[in-house]
Order: C-alpha cells, then structure tokens, then sequence
C-alpha cells in the first residue's frame, strides 16, 4: 500500500512563510535551497520565490515567502501569516534567545492573528548546526506539546547545506499530508474523523460485503489508489505483520476492518501520512476529512429542454451493490438491508413516501426494479442528489467520477424532428379535479388495485410514482406527476413541458370534465405535446358531463384519441400506460391520430414490424462475430 496519485482535495499549491528573528539565517535557507550553495552576500530579505510544480516532490507549485522586521512591520506580518499555508519559525542553534523568542512571541503571534485552535501547521527549524555539536531538540520537546500546532522539528545548515532540501519538503508535507486530521499523539490512535472515513472506504471496497477484504479485493484496492497491486509476498508480509500487531485484524486471510485501520495508524506513526492521505482523496476527502464538492458534484450542465438519465453503468453500478446488501436473496430490501446499505451515506436519501413511489413486495420493501426505478427518478428531478449519493456509496468507472453513469438527452424538438424520442424516461402530467382518481391512477401504476390502496397512509402518498411500461419489447420508465394546479387553475412552465399530458376525469362528477377541456384548451391545444383523456372510475355509473361538448365530442372535436376508461377497483389494466408511454415515446403519433385513428394500429404493427426487423439483423451480425 504505496505511492502517490492524489485524486481530490490536495491544495493547488503550496505557500511556505519562514519566520525569526533577524540574523538567524532566515534568508540563507533560501538562497541555499535555490542556488545549492551557500551566499556570500546574503540581502536583509529575499523576495519571494516560486518553485515550479515538475522540481517539487509532491509536483504541486511552491511559494516560498522571507520576512524580515528589519524592511516590513507586524501589520505585514499578521497578513502573511493569513496568507500562509504552513509556517516556517527560524532559530539559531547557537543563539539562545531566537529560541526563547519562539514561545516568547512568534507562537502567540501566530495564534493572536489565526486563533487558538487554527489548523497552520508550523515546522520549528534550527539552523546553523555546523557551528554547534549539541541539539537544541530535548529543549524544544515541551514547545512542540504545548504547541499541536507544531507538526515537527528539524536542524539544519545553510553553509552546508545540510537538511536544507528536507526542511521544504517537511513544510510541504505538513500541507498536503498533515497529521492533525488524521491522528492524536498522545492516545497513539486515529481520529474520530480519520476512522469513520476510512471505514467508508473499506466498506466500499469490501465488494462480497462479508466484513473482510480478500486478496482480489486488496489489489482492486491498490489499483484504484495507487495504479498497481502488491505482488503476492508484499501483500502476504502485510497480512503477517497485521497478524503479529493486532488480533482479528486477519480472519480467513481476509483483511479486516480492525486490521485495516490498523495499518493506515503504522503508516502515520511511521511518517507515511502520504499514504493515508492518497486513499483518502483517492475517495473524494480533503483536509478537513469531508467529501470535497468536486468529488460529490462534478460539473454537468443540463438545458432546460433536455433531462438526465442513468446510462448501462450507472445502471450496473446500482445492481451491483443492491446484489451486495441483498443478504437473504429475496429481490428485495428490507429495512436492514436498505440500512446497511446506505451506511456509508450521511443520511437515508428518501423519506418513508418512496415505498409509495415505485414498486415494492407486499410489506412494502423495494424490489429491485423500484431501487433502479427510485434512483432514475431521482436523477430527472433531482441530479445533484444523484451525484451526491453515487459518490457516498463509491461509484468508479473508467472515469474516476460520476459523470459515466449519467446521461443527458437531446431536446425534445429533435425528438419532434426525429419523429420518435432516444430518452428512456418519459415524464407524463396528470391534470385533473381534485376527487377525480389521479392519486389512485399513479398507485395504480405500481400495480396496486384500490384495496390495497387503502392500506396506505395518506400522508405518505407521492406527487410522483414510476415504473416500467413495455411497448413493441422495449422496457422504458413512465414517470407519473399529479399536477397540483393553483387557486385559479393555472399550471406552471414545468407542468406543461411534460412528454405526454393525461387529462383524468370523473365519471359519475358531471363538473369533472368541464375543467379537464378548459385546461386543455387554455395550456395544449396549440403545443405539439401528445393528450389523452382518461375516463376515472369507470367501474361506476357514468353521467352526463356538464360542458358544451361530451368528452368523446370534445376529443373528435379537437382530433384527440376518444377518452380511454379506466378503473383500479379490481384488476388493474395496463393498456392506458401503454397508450400514454407509447404516445410519448412516438410524438409523431400525434399527428396520426388527427388524420385517422387506425393509423394508431397501423403505426403499432410497423413499429413492431421493425423491432423485429432489428432483432434479427441483431442476431445475424452477432453469428457472424462469432
């Protein structure tokens, strides 16, 4: 578990202040690390430096700031110390009072501009050991306590260049790797912090969710971190010295969780912070040990006429881990499961209405259609969500990030243009009266009849329900919205940009259908939207319609299909979701209908004529390939 290939979280750059008193060699130091030798004329204050990425061992561009009472006052001091990333405080070996100076002014300095508790780390540095055998160290061990801030001390020569390289480099490192984030000295343990990130990670990688880490996982592991597995003796000699420091670290020669917390603490108390800090990135961290926005939400820009959809590996990602959790193999999440698999999320992404939303058994677990269902809907009305909860759960692919489980669609005029649309959501606005049965027809869409419906809590019954629909053998989501309409009737912009509209009415409430065709007429009669008015209820007694025309009249009138009757009292029928998902994946419909209704049977026999067309021009390639 080695190397370094930081994927988020680490610093754009690195911006090192160097402190002291005057003539402890502050400016030295620079002169030396840049020329690689010693100055004979050394200036009071050196400007400041710029140290290109590709020369730095961490490849991250370095500033390197000198300064000098004599030239600058302690306003100029307190906005660089701002401005700092990590603190250099300069001492002579061989002068005493630099190093009283340490705590007499320079630490209460730091901490009076940046606060008690700042997270600057600050490097203690001895200069001019070439001039004094003794260390100054035992007598800075009780400054390095007293300060957490203080993440070392080291000695060194400017005139011999002895450590000089390394004191850069330590400073560097306090940034990019620091140690206070990830453990506490006098417990010699990890962080709260540093323990539940990295159990995240091991939950993750832990693929056959059975509490250890095997060997394959191990590797797929050290690729995804550091771009290459352990050959098989590094990564037994790592087992072995879990085995020897820990008990149960290694179970069934499997790396436990106790184990792999375990190494990640030697790797620190070794000086390997860098290792730790590289699978923390590598899994979206940065210094505060929260996920970074970058990790969570990679920019993907959607137009207002397109949406987002889940692509095959997004989608194979969600059926992967739902066969992880799935303990018992039933096809279904129960409560544990659905638990333990969002356990490496802050929070549940749902409330309890999803149970209502897609489909589920009958004690209401999700099944894994409705877990692939609730996730697509998911991602066309709330795509940062779905990003977030990608990133929580550990989503990789080629491209290291979100982005290749998403997809964004065409807009809708090409869709127009193209006479059938490429998107395999479809989103469908249900309009009607309140009583007139939409709440019911979007239960009914889960296949649920109007005794079951009754088992429900009202208080839990969702504006949105979705679910697969087949036409001509292809499975697409049918996403259903019960528009709620405002006091006087009106709908808002994203009501009407929908794919397909289902005006429903009442059968036996003859003031039902007046408001369907007045919302018709006001809103969809001159868009190029696709309209179907269903008649709810239909297991009732049907009335005379309050309204200039008769729904069959109204529809013939305006060239629409005649209303489609429909009821869930019983058996619920899922030819109306047929016709509205067809309608919507085939717009062009639309203007069939205007010219002939069969042309609605006429267009089904072509359409299937050519899915089957597809199918066998599929298979021939296929045999050919092989």
């Amino acid at each position: 578990m080695a190397g370094a290939n930081v994927a988020f979280g680490q610093k754009r750059d690195v911006r090192i202040l160097l402190l002291g008193e005057d003539g402890v060699g502050k400016t030295s130091l620079i002169l030396s690390l840049v020329s690689e030798e010693f100055p004979e004329e050394v200036p009071a204050r050196a400007e400041e430096i710029t140290i290109p990425a590709d020369v730095t061992p961490e490849k991250v561009p370095t500033h390197i700031v000198d300064f000098s009472f004599s030239e600058q006052t302690e306003e100029t001091l307190f906005e660089e110390i701002l401005r700092a990333n990590v603190i250099c405080i300069v001492y002579a070996i061989d002068f005493q009072e630099s190093i009283d100076r340490i705590t007499g002014y320079w630490l209460p300095a730091v901490r009076q501009c940046l606060g008690d508790d700042h997270k600057t780390p600050v490097i203690l540095v001895g200069n001019k050991s070439d001039v004094q055998e003794n260390t100054s160290m035992e007598q800075l061990l009780p400054v390095m306590n007293q300060y957490q801030e203080v993440e070392t001390c080291i000695e060194c020569s400017a005139k011999n260049l002895k450590n000089i390289s390394e004191v850069f480099y330590y400073a560097q490192k306090a940034v990019l790797h620091p140690t206070a984030p990830l453990y506490v000295p006098e417990e010699k343990e990890l962080t709260a912090a540093c323990q539940r990130a990295l159990t995240r990670v091991f939950k993750i990688c832990d693929q056959d969710n059975d509490g250890r880490l095997n060997d394959a996982e191990i590797n797929q592991f050290q690729r995804r971190c550091f771009n290459a597995p352990l050959q098989a003796q590094a990564l037994e000699d790592v087992k072995e010295v879990v085995r020897k420091n820990t008990t149960e670290g290694v179970i069934d020669d499997g790396l436990t969780l106790k184990g792999f917390l375990f190494l990640h603490t030697l790797f620190i108390q070794r000086g390997r912070h860098e290792t730790t800090w590289t699978v923390l990135r590598k899994f979206g961290y940065n210094d505060n040990l929260d996920l970074s926005k970058d990790y969570l939400f990679p920019l993907l820009k959607v137009p207002a006429a397109c949406t987002a959809e889940l692509t095959h590996q997004g989608h194979h990602f969600l059926q992967t881990i739902l066969e992880k959790y799935d303990e018992d193999k039933d096809g279904h999440l129960s409560p544990t499961e659905l638990g333990n698999l969002f356990s490496t999320c802050p929070i549940m992404p749902w409330g309890p209405d999803v149970n209502n939303a897609v489909a589920t058994n009958a004690q209401g677990w999700i099944s894994y259609c409705g877990f692939h269902a609730q996730w697509t809907l998911t991602t066309l009305l709330d795509l940062p969500r779905t990003m977030e909860y990608l990133a929580y759960l550990g989503y990789v692919h080629a491209d290291d990030n979100q982005l290749s489980a998403l997809n964004v669609t065409r807009e809708r005029h090409i869709d127009m243009e193209k006479k059938q649309t490429s998107r395999n959501v479809l989103q469908c606005s249900v309009i009607g009266l309140k009583g007139s049965g939409k709440t019911s027809f979007l239960q009914a869409h889960l296949g649920r009849n109007l005794q079951y419906q009754a088992t429900l809590e009202k208080e839990h019954l969702p504006l949105y329900t979705i679910n697969t629909v087949s036409v001509y053998g292809q499975d697409r989501y049918l996403v259903l919205h019960e528009v709620e309409t405002g006091p006087d009737g009106s709908l808002s912009q994203a009501d009407v940009a929908c794919d397909v509209a289902c005006f429903m009415y009442d059968v036996c409430n003859p003031k039902s259908f007046e408001y369907c065709s007045r919302v018709f007429k006001e809103y969809f009669s001159e868009l190029d939207v696709p309209c179907l008015f269903v008649a709810g209820k239909a297991d009732r007694q049907e009335v005379r319609q309050d309204d200039a025309l008769q729904p069959a009249d109204f529809c013939s009138e305006f060239r629409l299909l005649p209303p489609q009757y429909f009821s869930c009292a019983d058996t619920v029928s899922k030819d109306v979701y047929i016709k509205l998902l067809t309608m919507a994946a085939f717009p062009n419909l639309r203007q069939m209908q205007v010219q002939d209704r069969t042309l609605w049977i006429k267009a089904g026999l072509g359409l299937a004529v050519a899915a089957a067309c597809s199918y066998m021009m599929y298979k021939t390639v296929k045999k050919m390939h092989r």
